[in-house]
C-alpha cells in the first residue's frame, strides 16, 4: 500500500481531536449515497413508464402508415406487393379511418373508427391479438337473430363501460354524410353489433376507438370496392422505423405520404425525454450538496493537520503526495457513498419492481403500479457523475494542502 493511501485511510478514522471532521465525512458519505439512491429510483421510475407507455402505444398503433397524398388510395393491392419485398417488412395491411358518432341508449360518443381486414394475416396493431371479450373474427358478420346479419365492431373498454355495452350488445354508428331529404342532409344510422372489447389501459385509444371490417367501413363511408385510406405496416425493428420508412418514401415517390409511431407520438416522448433530464438535474443536487461537505471536511482536516503535513513534507514527501493524500481522502469518500447509493438504489427498484407496493390510481395512468426499469448507461452515468463531482470537490483543499510551506507551518505550531 502507498504511503498516499495509508494516510488518507488513516485520517478517516475517529480520534479525539478528529470527532467532529469524520462525523462530517460520514454525512458526506451519507448524502452522497442518498443522492445516488435517488437518482437510480427516479431513473428506473422514468426508464419504466417511458418503456411501459411506449408498449401500450405500439400495441395501439401501427409501426408504419402508408396513405396517399391527395385521395383515397386506389390499387392498393399493388402496393402492398412492392412493401412485402422490403427486408423489414413482416405484413402489410390496408385500413380505412373515418370519425363517427356511436351511440347507444345509455349514452352518445365521438369515435375514431379503424376499418382492418381481419382475414389479412397478422394485424399490424397487437392489441387485437389478446381482446378482453370477443374475437377479431366477429367484425365480419355478426348475427342480431334477425333475417339479415349485421357487422360487428370492436370497442375499448372505457366506452363500453359509459355506453353500458357488452359483447354481443347493439350499438348504432352514425354517418354525418347521409341522405339529403326536406329537411336537409340527414345522416344515415346502421346498427352493429360489439364483437369485442379491447383494454390498453390508455384512456384516449380505450374511450375513443373502434375496429370495424374494411368493407363495413366502406359501405359507412359510402366507398367502392378498391378505395382505402392506406396501408398499415408490421415491421421487425420498431426502432429502426424510421429508417426503413425513409427507403418506402424514396421507392414510393412523393405521390404517397409515409408516417412512423415515433411521428405520431413525437411530442410525448419529447416530453418524457425533458421530464427525465429535469429530474436527473435536480436530484444530481444531492451529490452536488454531499460534495460541499467533502470540501468543508477536507479544509478543516487540513487546518487541523497542519504540523503533520509540514513533517511529512520536512522528511521528503512532495507537494504533488501532499496533494494525493486530501484527493484520495475526497476520492475514498466518494467511492464509499456511490458504491451505498448504488446498493440502496437498486435494492429499492428490485422492491418495487417485484413487490409494486406503490399502486397508481386505474384510468389515470396507463398502468396500475409504478414500473421501474433499470439500463445499465444510466447506472454507468451516474456511477461516473457522482465519483467525479467528489473528485472534483478535493481539488482545492488538496491544492491548499500542497501549497503550505513547511517552515511556517512549523513555526506556527
Amino acid at each position: 500500500m502507498k504511503f498516499e493511501l495509508f494516510i488518507a485511510l488513516r485520517y478517516l478514522r475517529a480520534k479525539r481531536r478528529q470527532t467532529f471532521i469524520s462525523i462530517i465525512s460520514a454525512f458526506s458519505v451519507l448524502g452522497v449515497a442518498l443522492g445516488v439512491a435517488s437518482l437510480i429510483v427516479a431513473m428506473g421510475i422514468m426508464n419504466g413508464f417511458t418503456t411501459e407507455l411506449r408498449e401500450k402505444i405500439l400495441a395501439a398503433t401501427p409501426q408504419i402508415v402508408v396513405y396517399s397524398a391527395g385521395e383515397a388510395m386506389r390499387d392498393y393491392e399493388r402496393l402492398r406487393g412492392q412493401l412485402l419485398e422490403l427486408p423489414g417488412v413482416l405484413n402489410a395491411t390496408p385500413f380505412l379511418y373515418t370519425e363517427l358518432v356511436i351511440s347507444s341508449a345509455h349514452g352518445v360518443k365521438g369515435l375514431m373508427t379503424r376499418g382492418i381486414d381481419p382475414a389479412g394475416g397478422m394485424p399490424s396493431v397487437s392489441m387485437l391479438d389478446e381482446l378482453d371479450k370477443g374475437s377479431l373474427a366477429g367484425l365480419e358478420q355478426a348475427d342480431l337473430g334477425e333475417d339479415s346479419p349485421q357487422y360487428g365492431i370492436i370497442i375499448g373498454r372505457q366506452l363500453a363501460v359509459m355506453l353500458q355495452a357488452e359483447v354481443g350488445s347493439q350499438v348504432n354508428l352514425l354517418t354525418p354524410s347521409g341522405r339529403r331529404g326536406a329537411a336537409g342532409v340527414q345522416p344515415r344510422v346502421t346498427t352493429f353489433v360489439v364483437a369485442g372489447i379491447f383494454n390498453t389501459g390508455m384512456l384516449h385509444f380505450d374511450s375513443s376507438l373502434g375496429f370495424v371490417s374494411l368493407q363495413a367501413a366502406r359501405d359507412l363511408m359510402g366507398l367502392r370496392d378498391d378505395r382505402v385510406s392506406g396501408l398499415e405496416l408490421a415491421v421487425e425493428d420498431v426502432f429502426a422505423a424510421d429508417i426503413l420508412a425513409g427507403r418506402i418514401s424514396a421507392l414510393l415517390g412523393p405521390q404517397y405520404a409515409v408516417r412512423t409511431w415515433m411521428e405520431s407520438n413525437v411530442s410525448l416522448f419529447a416530453a418524457l425525454k425533458l421530464e427525465k433530464l429535469a429530474m436527473g438535474v435536480v436530484l444530481s443536487l444531492i451529490v452536488l450538496v454531499a460534495s460541499f461537505s467533502i470540501i468543508a471536511s477536507l479544509i478543516m482536516l487540513v487546518m487541523e493537520k497542519t504540523r503533520d503535513i509540514a513533517v511529512l513534507m520536512s522528511m521528503g514527501a512532495s507537494r504533488q503526495s501532499v496533494s494525493k493524500i486530501f484527493r484520495l481522502q475526497g476520492l475514498i469518500i466518494g467511492l464509499v457513498g456511490t458504491a451505498a447509493g448504488f446498493i440502496l438504489g437498486c435494492a429499492l427498484c428490485f422492491l418495487l419492481r417485484r413487490y409494486k407496493f406503490i399502486q397508481l390510481p386505474e384510468g389515470v395512468y396507463p398502468m396500475n403500479y409504478v414500473p421501474v426499469l433499470l439500463q445499465w448507461q444510466d447506472l454507468a452515468a451516474i456511477a461516473l457523475g457522482a465519483v467525479l463531482i467528489c473528485y472534483l470537490a478535493t481539488l482545492y483543499p488538496s491544492r491548499q494542502a500542497a501549497r503550505l510551506a513547511p517552515a511556517e507551518a512549523l513555526r506556527s505550531e
